[in-house]
C-alpha cells in the first residue's frame, strides 16, 4: 500500500512520556494536524489502555476518508499489567475493540505490534490475514521485527509495512530490514526518528522529564551514559544549523533520504513541533550534510543500549553485539 512520506504517531497523547495532554486538548490537537494536512495517524491498542484509539476515533469521525489509519494489536494493558499475547483469538477480540474505539469499520494498516514467541506467527499473521479477507484491516504490518520474521510471515500473507525504531541514534534496521523491505516492496515506518526528543532539543536534561517518563528507564538517559550523549549535542546543533534548519529537521530529513520506502512518524503534542516536522520533508539537504551527520551520531558514538534487558527481551529485531 501507498504510505504519504511522513505520518504523525500519536502515543504521546495518551501514554509514556510523563503526563499526556488533556483528551480535549489531544483532540483538538489532532483535529488541527489533520487541518494542517496529516494525513497518517498511528495509533494502537496499548496506548492509554484503549485510550488513544478512542481519542483517535473521536478526531476522525466525518474525516475518516482523509488519513491512512494504523493501529496495533498483540500487546495490550490486562489488569494493570502490559502483556504481549499473539494467539489468534486474541488478535481477533483486539480488533474487534480497536474498531469500536476509533468508530470505523476497517482500519487500514494493522501491526501485530510485537511477536509473541509463545506462538508461532504463522498463526498470528494467518489471523490478520483473515482479518483482511473479512474487510476489517487493509493490510498487514509488523513491529520490531527481525528479516527472519518478516519472512516467514511473507511466506501466510502479504506484508505491507514493518515498523521498527528508526533514527540517526537507533540504526539497527541498517543491519537488514531496510533492506529487506525495500527489496520486497514492503514500508518501513520509522518510530521514534527523532531519537525520543534528542535530536530535537525536546528538553535540556533527563531530570526535567516527569517522574512516569518512560525514558527515565531506558539507559542512554541514565547517568552513566547520557553526559556522553549529551556531549554530542553542541556539534548536533551547529550541524543542523549549517544546513539551514531545526535539529529535528536534520534528524528526519536523514531518515527521510534512507529510501523512499522510509516512512518516519514523529510523535509530538505541539503544534509548533507538528509543523516543524511536517516541512522536513520538502527540505533539500546537502548529502555531505546528510552524511556527517550519519558520521556525528552513531552506533560508535552513542553510548548504551537502546532499551533495558527486560525490554530488550520483547524485541525480535536485530541488534548490534552487546547492544538492543
Amino acid at each position: 500500500m501507498m504510505l504519504p512520506r511522513i505520518g504523525l504517531g500519536c502515543m504521546s497523547l495518551s501514554h509514556a512520556y510523563g503526563v499526556p495532554p488533556s483528551p480535549e486538548a489531544g483532540l483538538a490537537f489532532l483535529r488541527e494536524a489533520l487541518d494542517l494536512g496529516v494525513q497518517m495517524l498511528d495509533t494502537a491498542t496499548l496506548y492509554g489502555g484503549g485510550r488513544n484509539e478512542e481519542l483517535v476515533g473521536r478526531a476522525i469521525a466525518g474525516r475518516r476518508d482523509e488519513v491512512v489509519l494504523a493501529s496495533k494489536c498483540g500487546m495490550a494493558i490486562v489488569d494493570g499489567v502490559k502483556r504481549i499475547d499473539g494467539r489468534p483469538e486474541t488478535l481477533r477480540a483486539q480488533l474487534d475493540a480497536s474498531l469500536g474505539r476509533l468508530g470505523v469499520d476497517h482500519i487500514d494498516l494493522y501491526y501485530l505490534h510485537r511477536w509473541d514467541p509463545q506462538v508461532p506467527i504463522a498463526d498470528s499473521v494467518g489471523a490478520l490475514a483473515d482479518a483482511v479477507t473479512a474487510g476489517k484491516i487493509g493490510a498487514i504490518g509488523l513491529s520490531e521485527v527481525s528479516v527472519q520474521r518478516l519472512r516467514e510471515a511473507q511466506a501466510v500473507a502479504p506484508i505491507a509495512a514493518v515498523q521498527n525504531e528508526y533514527s540517526l541514534w537507533s540504526r539497527n534496521p541498517e543491519l537488514g530490514i531496510l533492506e529487506a523491505t525495500r527489496d520486497s516492496g514492503v514500508a518501513l515506518v520509522a518510530f521514534s526518528p527523532l531519537a525520543r526528543g534528542f535530536l530535537s532539543d525536546g528538553f535540556t536534561q533527563p531530570s526535567e522529564l516527569a517522574p512516569k517518563d518512560i525514558r527515565l528507564a531506558m539507559p542512554r538517559f541514565q547517568p552513566e551514559h547520557w553526559p556522553a550523549n549529551d556531549a554530542l549535542r553542541p556539534s548536533w546543533r551547529a550541524l543542523a544549523a549549517s544546513a539551514g534548519c531545526t535539529p529535528g529537521q536534520l534528524a528526519l530529513a536523514w531518515v527521510l533520504s534512507r529510501g523512499e520506502h522510509v516512512v518516519p512518524i514523529p510523535g509530538t503534542t505541539r503544534l509548533d513541533h507538528l509543523r516543524e516536522n511536517q516541512a522536513a520533508v520538502d527540505l533539500v539537504i546537502d548529502p555531505e550534510i546528510l552524511a556527517r551527520a550519519g558520521e556525528l551520531i552513531d552506533p560508535a558514538t552513542v553510548s548504551g543500549p537502546r532499551y533495558a534487558p527486560a525490554a530488550a527481551r520483547e524485541v525480535d529485531a536485530e541488534t548490534f553485539e552487546g547492544a538492543v
